[in-house]
């Protein structure tokens, strides 16, 4: 069995809604043993991943799949599956999956679901091996390969925090576009509605705060300027003036660098001279500056502020061990392997650490995940912040939680993570010597989405929810045209009506890519790549974008949903019913109408029986167009209180149920051109039926129709922007 092509369709596509890897897969002389003519294929792969029993395949149930194997099924539907495992084992849990024949004897498309098309081609080629090993009878190990896996995963994938707020927006309905490879910089929202979030921290994190957050002195003048409780304290200078700081506080006391983060070069518990010096230049190897403070008693709790809320609190034992004491990895690994309580993913996190020479890569390995670590070697350990994973948000005291909010918007931040030391998180900090020790900017969220115990908390969500308010999507108006001949020249007409209606439209057709008049590509444009490009600019409020049906076979569409899809013909026939395998042009030139948005409109060609059959997928209202009310599906379609433009009498109508209003006369509608381009009656109708399908008001389509295509230039006062709706 051999993977001949790989292709990564990032959007919606011929095979689902979302991004997929499309492979295309040789069974070679395997096309003639199934999985029951493999002696112990079954239960070799059984025996390597078990996890496989949960896989409900065509059967719909516990089981199914096991079942299909033991029965007999092909290897490139194994392959599909074992994929899937070892995407879900590595990384986070994916569902779906497809194998269907390609054409070629033998050959098939192994089709599975690819946030990340790098990491699933990885998956998938790690897959091949294992069912060629359980095919062949050789071994094979899973552990390694899986180690493998995870760490790819956390090379290429998004983080934790990060995937927590993109999930969180696809359950709100809100685009998302990763805007590179191998980084958490992520947009939420298309054109001016976008927002942006780099892990936990948003568009809306200023510098500023980010300064004042990693200065701790600066940190605690401000907060206790405001009334929050924060340790006593001062800057030092010298080792000598940090045992006086220290004598002067009272002992235990906490030596830190004045401009640190993530704990680093943090010495805690202190209680005599040659410690606090040592902790002295640990700290001053770290940061600008050295801080003494005042040691408070208690347990440790981190609390997350977003907006005006404080989301989240979790709380755990902190063990301390004082100044230098210095531990090599294997010592640390021993102590997580002797803790009681092991989660199935990573809930320890060293972040109190000062490292002089270790591998990163060795430490995440073993499970830990520091948060800065210079080269490789050995570990002075200063402060080993438990887990730190017991959620404790119902126990949050509205005092502590009022407090937090309070530090938050004192230094800044919209997004921030509160280190607070409490004897009772249920009490205020006041009225137990508790203190606010530190203000933190891009708070990891893992804590708070897998404690050890007590529930996980929606983080994301609440991100999300501060980000965009209600009713709010992300979206703008986006209009995409498709078909075999046509959908260029409807498309060049749509983005001069959407732009006389005032828009700054961005557009891909045959001539490019542009945003209003600035051309970022000029001629025969990737489809995909150049609306995505589209899409990332802040200043488009409209976009318009012909789809080609090999642009979404071999790429997919750029977006995840569209408010108007147009189809304005199809060269081939729609398949027979029962026919499965969805290869050809009527299904891609289909893909737009699948995601239109249920409060939009999908544009027939009421003339193109192709076209038509595509009604029967739509999600939204049809709005059809026809060359006369003749055409197939009207009579029903307008008795249904459906609507029409039409070609009556030489001009342009809008049929409503019963009703006729006349949209452009026939003078008007016969003396219309672009020039340069030869457009059809048919044309005209489509984008006729593009403006009302986009809210415009009858009248500003009329208006827009006659001022924008009279062979002039249009003057801009004589553009109408109202009675255009917006999505978001």
């Amino acid at each position: 069995m051999q993977i001949q092509q790989v292709v990564a369709l990032k959007g919606p596509n011929i095979w689902a809604n979302f991004p997929v890897l499309q492979a295309r897969v040789h069974l070679e002389h395997y096309e003639e043993l199934p999985s029951n003519k493999l002696p112990g294929f079954t239960d070799r792969l059984m025996g390597w991943l078990p996890s496989l029993i949960e896989h409900r395949c065509g059967v719909g149930e516990r089981g199914g799949f096991l079942l299909r194997l033991r029965e007999g099924t092909w290897l490139g539907h194994v392959l599909e599956h074992v994929t899937l495992e070892l995407e879900s084992l590595a990384h986070l849990p994916v569902g779906f999956g497809r194998a269907r024949a390609a054409g070629p004897h033998g050959v098939y498309h192994v089709v599975v679901r690819a946030d990340e098309p790098a990491f699933t081609e990885a998956c998938m080629r790690a897959a091949r091996e294992l069912v060629m090993a359980a095919a062949e009878g050789r071994t094979f190990d899973v552990e390694t390969e899986l180690r493998v896996l995870k760490e790819l995963a956390e090379k290429l994938c998004l983080g934790p925090s990060t995937q927590a707020i993109v999930s969180a927006v696809r359950e709100r309905g809100i685009p998302h576009l990763r805007l590179t490879d191998r980084s958490n910089l992520v947009q939420l929202g298309y054109g001016k509605a976008q927002r942006r979030i780099w892990t936990a921290e948003t568009d809306g994190t200023a510098a500023v705060a980010e300064s004042i957050a990693q200065d701790k002195e600066l940190t605690r003048t401000l907060l206790r300027s405001v009334g929050v409780a924060v340790p006593e304290g001062r800057v030092v200078k010298t080792a000598e003036d940090a045992w006086a700081a220290a004598s002067a506080l009272g002992l235990p006391v906490v030596v830190k660098p004045q401009d640190g983060n993530w704990g680093r070069g943090v010495s805690i518990r202190l209680e005599d001279r040659a410690a606090v010096e040592t902790a002295f230049q640990i700290a001053a190897n770290e940061g600008s500056g050295v801080v003494v403070e005042r040691f408070v008693p208690g347990s440790q709790y981190r609390v997350l502020v977003v907006g005006e809320q404080a989301v989240a609190a979790t709380g755990g034992e902190a063990e301390h061990v004082v100044g230098d004491g210095v531990h090599t990895v294997a010592e640390l690994v021993e102590r997580k392997n002797q803790e009681p309580t092991r989660g199935a993913t990573t809930s320890h996190v060293l972040t109190k650490l000062v490292i002089d020479d270790i591998s990163l890569e060795l430490l995440r390995r073993q499970g830990f995940t520091p948060r800065s670590v210079p080269a490789s070697g050995r570990v002075a350990l200063i402060h080993y912040n438990g887990d730190l994973t017991v959620d404790v948000t119902d126990r949050l005291s509205p005092e502590i939680a009022a407090s937090c909010v309070l530090a938050a918007r004192t230094v800044g931040l919209d997004i921030a993570g509160m280190d607070i030391i409490a004897e009772d998180i249920s009490r205020s900090l006041e009225s137990q010597g508790g203190a606010v020790i530190e203000v933190n900017a891009s708070p990891s969220l893992a804590m708070h989405l897998r404690p050890l115990q007590g529930k996980p908390r929606p983080v994301g969500e609440a991100i999300v929810d501060h980000m965009f308010g209600l009713g709010q999507t992300g979206r703008v108006p986006l209009l995409a045209i498709t078909g075999s001949k046509r959908a260029d020249v409807v498309a060049a007409l749509a983005g001069r009506l959407v732009a006389g209606a005032g828009y700054n439209v961005g557009q891909v057709d045959a001539d490019g890519v542009r945003v209003g008049d600035h051309w970022l590509e000029r001629g025969e444009p990737s489809r995909a790549a150049g609306a995505r490009r589209l899409l990332m600019n802040p200043f488009a409020n409209a976009f318009v974008f012909a789809v080609t049906e090999r642009s979404v076979l071999e790429e997919g569409l750029a977006f995840d949903r569209c408010q108007v899809a147009i189809v304005t013909d199809v060269s081939e026939p729609p398949p027979e019913p029962g026919v499965s395998g969805p290869t050809h042009a009527w299904r891609a030139l289909r893909t737009p109408v699948d995601v239109v948005l249920p409060n939009g409109v999908t544009v027939l060609n009421a003339d193109d029986p192709a076209a038509v059959r595509m009604a029967e997928f739509r999600k939204a209202k049809v709005l059809y167009f026809a060359e006369s009310l003749a055409a197939a599906p009207l009579a029903q379609h307008l008795a249904e209180d459906g609507s029409a433009v039409v070609l009556e009498e030489g001009a342009a109508v809008l049929r409503q149920g019963a009703s006729r209003t006349e949209l452009v006369d026939a003078e008007t509608l016969s003396a219309a051109r672009l020039p340069g381009l030869t457009v059809t009656p048919a044309d005209w109708l489509a984008l006729l039926a593009a403006g009302i399908a986009l809210g415009m008001t009858v009248e500003a389509v009329s208006s827009g129709f006659s001022h924008e295509f009279d062979g002039r230039p249009a003057r801009a006062s004589e553009r109408e922007a109202t009675g255009v709706a917006t999505v978001g």
